[in-house]
């Protein structure tokens, strides 16, 4: 069991976790953004490492990835000003595959777990092909978190939930990052995990107001909110305005628990 696991079960125990997304280098100022998150109620960070490709992320996230591009964003320089950082709480990488095997398996996962980074979503690699990045991250001790679709079949499901450290991401619609109406299928999917294993569930995607962050909380053990996020710090709102923000998704979360 990797550190990630320990302290999302941790976390568990108290309340339902929320773990806002920010794209690392966006402002020159970004990691003030992680450190104002934590104060407005997360309880874990994910930190998307820009890339030219991206896969999963909708429009805003894509537009945040260009603009840190051009600031020069890399890997090594995320990671820096990450390990400079003291946070309190779990750090999270979500990426692409390229970037972790142009680097070398191995190198990355050491660059990973020097900086202090816990564990890495990396949505384009697949379970089947996992298993060498897998045991080059294990042996760093950094956890591999890995994500169920509400397409995805439950026998797959199943082997997700036995492979996946930390928590499942389960993807409340079938759809790139961004807001959306509605819940999704963030019940449906949270209880297909659940039939196969007690790993903690976080549901993502299109979770974008506060009110879907409520119904999410009803049945989730954690919360995942990006592209509403992204989207203030591109339109300049500062920390301190941003922390106000996520701590109305905190409220709207413990509501949600206490209603499940």
């Amino acid at each position: 069991m990797t550190r990630l696991d320990h302290d999302l079960r941790a976390v568990r125990e108290r309340r339902r976790a929320l773990v806002p997304y920010f794209v690392a280098g966006l402002t020159p100022t970004w990691t003030q953004y992680l450190e104002a998150a934590v104060q407005g109620g997360a309880d874990l960070l994910e930190v998307g490492v820009p890339f030219s490709d991206p896969m999963m992320d909708g429009p805003v996230i894509q537009a945040a990835g260009v603009r840190a591009l051009e600031r020069g964003v890399t890997l090594e320089g995320v990671l820096d000003e990450l390990a400079r950082t003291a946070l309190g709480v779990p750090v999270v990488i979500m990426t692409y595959f390229n970037v972790v095997h142009y680097r070398g398996l191995e190198r990355a996962a050491g660059l990973l777990a020097d900086a202090g980074v816990a564990g890495v979503i990396l949505p384009d690699l697949s379970l089947e092909e996992s298993a060498p990045w897998r045991v080059a991250a294990g042996a760093r001790d950094v956890a591999t978190v890995l994500m169920v679709a509400p397409s995805t079949p439950p026998d797959r499901i199943g082997r997700i939930v036995a492979t996946t450290q930390g928590f499942v991401y389960a993807a409340a619609r079938m759809a790139v990052t961004g807001r959306a109406s509605g819940d999704g299928e963030a019940d449906l999917v949270v209880s297909r995990v659940r039939e196969h294993g007690d790993v903690p569930v976080y549901v993502g995607i299109g979770v974008s107001a506060p009110e879907q962050a409520r119904h999410a909380a009803r049945h989730a053990d954690g919360v995942i909110v990006g592209s509403a996020l992204v989207q203030r710090v591109l339109d300049g709102e500062s920390p301190a305005e941003l922390e106000a923000h996520i701590s109305l998704f905190r409220r709207a979360i413990d509501e949600g628990a206490r209603e499940a």
